[in-house]
């Protein structure tokens, strides 16, 4: 809204009391609410000209009390009052009223106007001079010395994990120390600016942006035992409804010190040729549009306890499930017969089945390739010494002793089993794969509805 001048107030008033126009239309035409123009006319009516010449507004606080008082006792309303004593806004006395209620009379006093002064009143005594070899002297060199040993050990004791001495790592001890020596002293001796000191430090105390997300990742980190990288870490996030980059989880992961488990060789069962070869029907296209399409297996091999153990799994190229899985001390046929047994109880009769393989003895035989044959499934195994051939179910191998075997450790070989048991069902129904964003049995779920 425009500012009128006193002489606009004045003639927009006398229009009004004149008669002959309403205080809407006089106040719409001159660009005015109309209560602000009745407004007017009442400070008119209370002071006449002189209540639109512009007066000192620099009230005492004895005159601020004086006009409450006078408000509470004659229960005159905030414009009324504001005329009365010729006071431009009427919240002007809102505000003081407010003032008076919360602080008391000392809320009235006038603050001095302008920006305070930059010099300050300082009692201080000029610096002294000490006097080599004085007490003095001697005095303020054993404070130096304490306060140099006490800085580089809490200094040391920081930096030590990290294996290096950061700026962090320097504001800390300075902080801590501030009470016992000067600041200036510290920062000088720890060669940082003082700038750069109180800077940190009001960061330092500053809640952290970040604390909520870090302990939602260690959280998973701790539930899966070590077996999740920053990747599955940021899909087990957005599952959980929250959106996090995974370049902000794998700094996180960082900062916490969360790392993921290394991961190890496998067994190999190539004895060279031993019964028939099949082509290589596969050729690398591990890509499966549903369930039981194309399966993967192989064996390896655990070393407990001084013995050996052989792990023998299907694994469905669709999702990454894992069908089922037999184990025993040695790689016998019977491992893999009752493997293919246990799994072809899961195969539906209507089927376009695809089983690979290496070309270990065991896929070679005749017991095994016959009964492939018998339920229609098309066998395919991989190229001589050629790993890559069967990277999938290789790959599964790799996590599986990284996240199971090499990081936990067991009582006896009967333990191993239950808790390998564990594992393959965490596997298949709660750990998710990065590239599906779910666990297999929730990702082979949501396929089957949507179907």
């Amino acid at each position: 809204m425009a500012k009128f001048s006193g002489e606009e107030k004045l003639n927009a008033v006398l229009r009004y009391l004149n008669g002959n126009e309403s205080a809407r239309s006089i106040a719409k035409e001159i660009g005015v609410l109309h209560p602000n123009l009745l407004t007017w006319v009442k400070h008119y009516k209370q002071r006449g000209v002189d209540a639109f010449v512009k007066q000192y507004t620099n009230y005492s606080a004895q005159f601020k009390l004086d006009v409450l008082n006078f408000m509470i006792e004659h229960g005159t309303s905030l414009t009324e009052t504001a005329a009365i004593f010729h006071i431009v806004a009427p919240s002007t006395i809102c505000v003081w009223r407010k003032q008076f209620e919360t602080k008391g009379f000392d809320a009235l006093q006038s603050k001095k106007k302008g920006r305070p002064s930059m010099k300050k009143e300082t009692n201080k005594q000029p610096k002294q001079v000490l006097v080599e070899g004085s007490p003095e002297a001697l005095r303020a060199e054993i404070d130096r010395l304490r306060m140099e040993n006490e800085y580089f050990k809490k200094v040391e004791y920081l930096s030590s994990s990290q294996g290096k001495i950061t700026k962090e790592d320097k504001v800390k001890v300075i902080y801590e120390l501030r009470h016992k020596y000067p600041v200036k002293a510290l920062v000088a001796f720890a060669k940082i600016p003082r700038s750069t000191y109180y800077v940190l430090v009001k960061k330092m105390n500053r809640p952290d942006p970040d604390a909520e997300v870090k302990a939602e990742i260690q959280a998973i980190y701790n539930e899966h035992e070590g077996r999740y990288g920053y990747r599955r870490i940021r899909d087990e996030l957005a599952n959980r409804g929250q959106k996090v980059n995974h370049k902000k989880v794998q700094r996180i992961m960082k900062e916490l010190g969360l790392k993921c488990i290394v991961r190890m060789k496998k067994y190999k069962s190539y004895k060279g040729t031993f019964g028939k070869i099949t082509d290589n029907i596969l050729n690398r296209n591990f890509k499966a549009d549903a369930p039981n399409e194309k399966w993967v297996t192989d064996i390896t091999e655990f070393k407990l306890f001084g013995e050996k153990l052989y792990l023998s799994p299907v694994l469905d190229l669709f999702n990454g499930e894992i069908i089922t899985y037999t184990i025993g001390s040695r790689p016998t046929y019977s491992l893999v017969s009752e493997m293919l047994e246990m799994a072809l109880a899961r195969l539906p009769e209507v089927h376009k089945l695809l089983m690979h393989s290496d070309q270990g003895w065991h896929y070679q035989m005749k017991q095994y390739r016959h009964a492939l044959e018998a339920r229609g499934i098309v066998q395919s195994m991989s190229r001589k010494g050629n790993c890559h051939d069967n990277s999938v179910m290789e790959n599964f191998f790799g996590i599986m002793k990284s996240e199971f075997l090499y990081l936990k450790e067991f009582e006896n070989v009967e333990q191993f089993k239950i808790e390998l048991d564990q594992y393959m069902n965490y596997y298949n129904t709660k750990r998710i794969k990065a590239k599906l964003k779910l666990s297999p049995v929730q990702y082979r779920t949501q396929f089957i509805q949507a179907a």
